[in-house]
């Protein structure tokens, strides 16, 4: 579904087929087909490979090793780092699959995803999204189905061992559609390139493209939407979420290296508030922002190192200025500046207090002297 969506995004398929090299056997191999579902015009990627019939008439993959693999993602055309990205994948999946089955990485077969037309897909990709030039991947959170599927080891539920391994750290949830709607190559995919999952980034919008899946639903379009486009300049709108707990009868040394411990892992901002709580007693309000895939690593931490009871959280999203520190030579040394820009333009500029502290007991000079300086100097430079 993803290389379909890519294709009718613009990505020629003659190109797909050239890149595959000794993967694609002849010019039949790979050919696509116009179908609509649930009213959704999309293109259905079609690859004659060893698993043709398990579509419907039991398996037929071969189970090949990691090494088989890479043996055959080098007598492909992609370039060097395309093959290097597609053994990444590969890798990851193994190990996956290792840890799932308890057995060396050395020793395991890929099961489904061994068969050609999967490795087909997966390094098409790879192909695709470097040939249209994709710098970023952001995806939305993923509807991984219900029901049960047919795995080489028997009948399990959805999603199958090895996607719910790819998809650690993955926002997923569960529709209507009795079926298994992310197969481990989409999950390997997807997960191997999104920096992020959310809503749709802003961006000028140059192509949409959709791929189909094998069923149609009557409820839902079985398509994967792809948006293609360049980046608006606008700083990105992510999602974080906030953590918060209070704490009315904790000693208050704890709380410095609760800090420090929350930031080490991940935390984005950790900060406290003087409150007053129940009976009249002062109490301090902790609040954590972090990425969502930190939330439960975070609050194992907090109720580990606190005396809280309980902590309440909400998603939310946020939107950063882009930022970046430049250096300044000032009479008393050097000292980084903090720039945050929106567009381009310059909104924000800050000296690094630690720079300016140390340079003021240096030399013997006002702090504020020192920062003065150092914001003289940017602006010049500017």
């Amino acid at each position: 579904m993803i290389l379909g969506a890519l294709i009718d995004a613009g990505l020629p398929l003659d190109d797909v087929r050239g890149a595959l090299g000794s993967l694609a056997v002849d010019r039949d191999t790979l050919w696509t087909e116009r179908v609509t579902r649930a009213g959704v015009s999309a293109t259905k990627l079609h690859v004659r490979g060893e698993s043709d019939a398990s579509h419907g008439h039991g398996h037929a993959h071969p189970h090949r090793t990691l090494r088989e693999v890479e043996r055959l993602i080098d007598g492909s055309a992609l370039s060097p780092a395309g093959k290097t990205r597609a053994k990444a994948l590969f890798d990851r999946l193994a190990e996956a699959e290792a840890a799932i089955h308890d057995t060396p990485l050395d020793k395991v077969h890929l099961h489904e995803v061994g068969a050609v037309d999967s490795i087909i897909d997966i390094v098409g990709t790879v192909y695709g999204l470097d040939a249209l030039g994709i710098d970023e991947v952001v995806a939305s959170p993923l509807n991984v189905g219900s029901g049960t599927i047919q795995c080489a080891h028997g009948v399990y539920p959805v999603p199958g061992p090895a996607t719910v391994r790819l998809l650690e750290g993955a926002p997923i949830y569960t529709g209507t559609q009795d079926a298994e709607l992310v197969t481990p190559t989409g999950a390997l995919l997807i997960t191997g390139y999104a920096r992020r999952f959310g809503s749709l980034p802003p961006m000028r919008l140059r192509q949409v493209g959709y791929g189909a899946g094998m069923r149609d639903f009557v409820d839902v379009p079985n398509v994967l939407r792809v948006f293609i486009g360049e980046s608006d300049g606008t700083s990105p709108v992510a999602r974080v979420v906030v953590i918060e707990a209070e704490i009315d009868d904790m000693n208050p040394q704890i709380f410095g290296m609760l800090m420090d411990r929350l930031l080490a892992e991940g935390a984005l901002d950790v900060f406290y508030t003087s409150i007053q709580m129940k009976k009249n007693r002062p109490g301090t309000l902790l609040t954590i922002v972090a990425p969502p895939e930190a939330r439960e690593a975070l609050t194992s931490i907090v109720f580990r190192e606190t005396t809280t009871i309980g902590v309440r959280f909400t998603e939310m999203q946020r939107e950063c200025l882009d930022r970046e520190t430049v250096a300044v030579e000032t009479p008393f040394g050097r000292v980084r500046i903090k720039v945050a820009r929106r567009d381009g333009a310059v909104l924000n500029a800050s000296p690094e207090f630690d720079d300016c502290v140390r340079l003021a007991a240096e030399t013997g000079t006002p702090v504020k002297d020192v920062q003065a300086a150092a914001m003289k100097a940017f602006l010049d430079a500017r």
